[in-house]
């Protein structure tokens, strides 16, 4: 619901702030007064186009801000969390400026965002008809959700939409599954040779950098093991072992005399002689393990040369031998198994295609019985308000398979006697057409609850008994929302819960457009100048209390 608007140098207003309450909303005033700027500035902020003339002569920008109020089910919370936005509190206020010499900004909750995202999040919170408009009703995109929505669908909807997001995962794996047997296929004999030949090879991890290792150490053992020979022999026979072993002979030849003084020393020599044991040992083993069979240095190059070898021909480093050949394995195995998979898949996909007929097919049966519900009712709303030669017909053609089924809804329309029906976003615009999209409208009411709505003269060319069935309708549609309706009918202005008057005046060379919130008196007063004219007279004072009080009878 619109709560407030507050705008700033447009065209000829220069400052205007209005409040708006809940249910119907007139707007009345001489012609030229300047009605369509005040719409037009809403429309600024909506998201709209922006006209050349906006901002007002003289000034540098122009702005305008609409304050929203959106309840927990508003589908306003869906556009903005699809464009990361927070709604405060349950309000959205939205806030466009235009420069006299620049571009137009627009802000949302004080965000910046895209005119075409404001248009989006606008398009949720009000909808307008009027001569010049392109949105709502008028947009074929929304009648079918339209009647889906009239006859309560909307749980054939969503079984017809799961099905065909099952129906589309299942062809998506069926087509993968063939483009990946087609893949291996094509390759075969490749696959076929290059994994025998890694088979045959073995290759292990890590074993590119073993054999680089043991290669090194093959080519330096004749060196080490002169020199580790050498070395034993220091450790052995009279050299550091028998040093070693002469002094402890002597030192516990003494040690029963020293008291114990020598103790420490005797089992420092021995743990020394035990160490220099395992040193001669693990000096032992490195000698055996240097004593190399005279071709196995042949064999280890021969080994590492045809493993990078192998690695350069499929382009792979030599650790990622192993995995490449469990991969080609995978690949050639899926040549032999992809077929009773493709059978598997082929027989989802039917069963899939089954179900989503199925689906389909309910749908359009129960749209083809909504729409001739919605067809009566409609036709029904047309004679009171003076269409009783008017047509509304809800076509439905096939459109091929979607996630809303195969059907194309359109709304289709005939004004007057004799003409041909037609989509009814093409027919002629002005005051038939909007009594005609209210007709339709109260009809969809409870189904498209949650947006303003405003009427642009949608009583043009009425008056008496019609111009009473326009207002009582609007009134209709007021109980549950918000509508804002500019008219010229006192029957209409007179069933307003509010009503602005807007004026325009001239002073010192400039012309401004004022609104202005009319209480009793002034409405009174306001709808007797619609009745009689620029001369008001206790007549129609007395006629247009007549009007006011009647309306709240019904």
């Amino acid at each position: 619901m619109l709560r407030s608007l507050s705008i700033r140098n447009i065209v000829l207003i220069e400052a205007l702030d209005l409040e708006f309450g809940a249910g119907l909303t007139v707007l009345t005033g001489e012609t030229g007064a300047g009605k369509s700027i005040l719409l037009d500035a809403l429309g600024f902020s909506l998201g709209h186009k922006v006209r050349r003339d906006l901002v007002r002569a003289g000034a540098d920008s122009a702005s305008v801000v609409a304050e929203f109020v959106v309840p927990d089910d508003h589908p306003a919370y869906e556009v903005c969390e699809g464009l990361d936005l927070p709604i405060d509190d349950d309000t959205l206020i939205l806030r466009r400026v235009a420069n006299a010499d620049g571009p137009a900004r627009a802000f949302v909750n004080d965000r910046r965002i895209s005119a075409d995202a404001l248009g989006q999040i606008g398009a949720t919170l009000v909808e307008v008809h009027g001569q010049h408009d392109d949105r709502g009703l008028l947009d074929p995109r929304a009648h079918g959700p339209l009647l889906d929505a009239f006859g309560g669908l909307g749980p054939r909807v969503g079984r017809t939409r799961k099905a065909w997001n099952a129906l589309r995962e299942a062809d998506a794996k069926l087509t993968a599954a063939r483009t990946q047997l087609a893949e291996a296929e094509a390759d075969a004999d490749f696959l076929r040779h290059s994994v025998d030949e890694l088979e045959r090879f073995a290759p292990l991890p890590g074993e590119d950098e073993a054999l680089d290792a043991e290669r090194r150490l093959i080519k330096q053992s004749e060196k080490l093991t002169s020199e580790l020979a050498k070395a034993a022999d220091h450790l052995a026979g009279q050299g550091a072992e028998g040093a070693l072993a002469e002094a402890l002979s002597r030192l516990n030849h003494v040690a029963e005399n020293a008291e114990g003084r020598l103790d420490p020393t005797i089992s420092a020599i021995d743990r020394t002689m035990s160490e220099l044991g395992e040193a001669q040992s693990s000096l032992g083993e490195v000698l055996d393990a240097l004593n190399f069979d005279p071709g196995r240095l042949d064999d280890v190059e021969e080994r590492l040369f045809a493993l990078r070898g192998l690695a350069r021909k499929h382009n792979v480093q030599p650790d990622a031998l192993p995995d490449l050949t469990a991969d080609m394995s995978k690949r050639l195995s899926a040549i032999t198994t992809g077929a009773e998979q493709i059978g598997a898949l082929e027989a989802a996909l039917s069963e899939a295609e089954k179900s989503y007929e199925t689906a389909a097919t309910d749908l359009s049966v129960a749209r083809r019985t909504a729409a001739k519900k919605l067809d009566k009712a409609v036709t029904s709303e047309l004679a009171p308000l003076k269409m009783e030669a008017a047509a509304f017909k809800t076509d439905i053609s096939g459109d091929g398979a979607g996630p809303e089924g195969v059907d194309k809804v359109r709304f289709a329309a005939s004004i007057n006697p004799g003409a041909p029906t037609g989509p009814i976003d093409k027919i002629a615009s002005g005051g038939e057409l909007s009594r005609f999209l209210l007709a339709l409208k109260v009809c969809l009411s409870e189904q498209t609850g949650g947006q303003s709505m405003i009427f642009d003269e949608i009583d043009r060319g009425v008056g008496g008994a019609t111009a009473d069935a326009v207002g009582r309708r609007l009134a209709r549609l007021a109980d549950s929302g918000q509508v804002l309706v500019v008219t010229h009918s006192p029957q209409v202005a007179a069933r307003g819960t509010q009503h602005l008057q807007i004026a325009k005046s001239s002073r010192a060379g400039t012309t401004r457009t004022d609104v202005s919130l009319l209480d009793e008196t002034a409405r009174n007063d306001e709808i007797a100048r619609m009745l009689a004219g620029e001369q008001i007279t206790e007549e129609a004072r007395s006629a247009a209390r007549a009007l006011i009080e009647g309306s709240t009878d019904d």
